[in-house]
């Protein structure tokens, strides 16, 4: 069965949102509602952001959002940043993610990106995933700040 990979748009809200509940736990994620929709188009509409998604027999089956992000250093060149890749659980293991992240490397080269950056959990095992896409784990050294419960 033909896969297209494509950007994402609002008309997307439905099979984007199952795959952000593949991805993330508890309640992280917006209320399914006005508010999560919203929230999706915010994403989509965000200038140099873009969700990426394989579509089989028209569902969306694996999405990756870029956000392409200017830049002072390398000659002024931009740079991306990945975040959210996701695949239906049963659709794992058949490269529709492999088939998201070639286009979204596409597009950001064509945006004349210097390098494409992106965290990944310890825990889901995706790091073999990223290294065998040529991603390197080496070169720098990931952090994160949460912002503290002000609740």
């Amino acid at each position: 069965m033909k896969v297209i990979c494509r950007a994402l748009g609002r008309a997307d809200y439905a099979d984007a949102r199952r795959l952000y509940e593949a991805l993330s736990t508890g309640d992280s994620l917006p209320p399914d509602s006005a508010v999560g929709a919203a929230a999706f188009g915010d994403v989509i509409a965000h200038t140099g952001t873009t969700i990426f998604g394989a579509e089989q027999a028209g569902q969306v089956i694996s999405m990756a959002t870029l956000h392409i992000l200017p830049n002072m250093t390398y000659q002024a060149r931009p740079y991306a940043l990945v975040e959210n890749v996701a695949t239906l659980p049963d659709h794992r293991g058949h490269g529709f993610g492999r088939q998201v992240m070639q286009a979204l490397a596409d597009h950001a080269w064509a945006a004349g990106v210097y390098k494409i950056m992106l965290l990944t959990g310890r825990a889901n095992g995706a790091a073999g995933f990223y290294h065998r896409l040529g991603f390197d784990g080496d070169e720098k050294h990931a952090m994160i700040l949460r912002r503290p419960d002000t609740g």
